[in-house]
C-alpha cells in the first residue's frame, strides 16, 4: 500500500508522462505533416521526428519499470523481461541523448559566432560533425550492450543474494559508469555547447545594451527568450541524469518506494518539459499548436452547439 506522499509523486509522474509523450507526439506529426506538405525535410526538422519518437520511447519504458518496480517487484525476477527491458532501454536511451546533442550542437553553430578557428571549421563541416556523432553512437552500442549482457546474467544467478550484492555494489556502480561512457560524452558536449551558447547571448546582449538598443529592441528580446530556454533545458537534462542515479542508487538499498519515486519524478521531467520548451521555443512548433488548440475549441464548441 502506497502512502500519501508516494501515491502523489507516482500522480505528478503519470502526468509528466502524459505531457510528455503528448508533446514529443505532436512535435513529430507536425514535422511529419510538414515534410508531407515542401517533400522536404530539414537537418532540425530530422533530429526533432528522431528525438521525439525515440523520446517516446524511453517515456514508456520508464514508466513501465517504475509502475512494475513499485507494485510488482517480482515480475522482474521472472523470464527474460529485464533484459528485453534493458536492451530497450539502452538503444532508445542512447539515441534519445545522441538526437538532443545533435539539436544542441546545430543551434549553437547556427546562432554563435565566434572568432575561434576551430569554431569556425566546425561552423563549415556540420556534416563532418554529424558523422563522427553518429560514429560514437555505434561504438557506445558495441560496447555497452556486451557489458550489460554479463551484468544481466550475474543479476540472475545471484538474485535476492544480499551478501553478494553488497559485495559486488562498488563493481556494478563502475560497470553502470563504463557501460553508460558514451551516454556521458553526450551529455559533456551537450552541456559545453549549452553553455557556450549561453555565454554567446549573454555577451551579445551585454553588447546591444551598451550600444543603447534597450530591451524593447526585438533582436534582444530573442536573445533573453533563447537563454531562458537553454537555462531551462541545461536544468531539466541534469535532473534527469540525477533521477536515473537514484533509481540506480536504489538497487542496492532497502525497499524504499518514496526515493524510488523521487528519482522517477526527477527523470520524467526532462522529457515532458523539454518537449514544451520545444514547442514554445520553436515558431513552426508554437504556430502549429496554436491552430491546433483553435481547431480542438471549435470543434468542442459544434458538439456544444449541437448538444443543446
Amino acid at each position: 500500500m502506497l502512502s500519501a506522499a508516494e501515491g502523489i509523486l507516482l500522480c505528478v509522474v503519470t502526468s509528466e508522462a502524459v505531457l510528455g509523450v503528448l508533446g514529443d507526439t505532436f512535435i513529430a506529426l507536425a514535422n511529419c505533416m510538414e515534410y508531407a506538405k515542401n517533400k522536404k525535410l530539414s537537418k532540425i526538422g530530422f533530429i526533432l521526428i528522431g528525438l521525439a519518437i525515440s523520446r517516446i520511447g524511453v517515456v514508456w519504458i520508464i514508466i513501465l519499470q517504475g509502475y512494475m518496480q513499485v507494485f510488482f517487484p517480482h515480475i522482474l525476477t521472472f523470464g527474460n523481461i529485464t533484459e528485453y527491458i534493458t536492451y530497450i532501454w539502452v538503444f532508445l536511451n542512447h539515441l534519445s541523448v545522441w538526437f538532443a546533442t545533435n539539436l544542441n550542437i546545430l543551434y549553437f553553430l547556427k546562432i554563435a559566432n565566434f572568432s575561434n578557428s576551430v569554431f569556425l571549421w566546425l561552423k563549415s563541416r556540420v556534416r563532418v560533425v554529424f558523422i563522427f556523432l553518429s560514429g560514437c553512437l555505434l561504438t557506445s552500442w558495441l560496447l555497452c550492450f556486451p557489458q550489460f549482457s554479463k551484468m544481466l546474467n550475474n543479476s540472475k544467478m545471484y538474485w535476492g543474494n544480499t551478501s553478494w550484492l553488497q559485495q559486488q555494489k562498488n563493481v556494478f556502480l563502475i560497470n553502470q559508469s563504463l557501460t553508460n561512457l558514451g551516454i556521458f560524452f553526450f551529455i559533456i558536449v551537450s552541456l559545453i555547447t549549452c553553455f557556450l551558447l549561453i555565454v554567446f547571448l549573454w555577451r551579445h546582449i551585454r553588447q546591444m545594451h551598451s550600444d543603447g538598443s534597450g530591451l524593447r529592441d526585438l533582436n534582444t528580446e530573442a536573445h533573453v527568450k533563447a537563454m531562458r530556454v537553454l537555462i531551462s533545458f541545461a536544468v531539466l537534462f541534469i535532473l534527469h541524469f540525477v533521477g536515473l542515479s537514484i533509481q540506480v542508487l536504489c538497487f542496492f538499498l532497502p525497499q524504499n518506494n518514496l526515493l524510488f519515486i523521487t528519482g522517477l519524478t526527477a527523470t520524467c521531467l526532462y522529457p515532458c518539459g523539454h518537449s514544451i520548451i520545444l514547442i514554445l521555443g520553436n515558431k513552426q512548433l508554437k504556430q502549429a499548436s496554436l491552430k491546433a488548440l483553435q481547431h480542438l475549441t471549435c470543434c468542442e464548441t459544434k458538439r456544444n452547439l449541437s448538444v443543446t
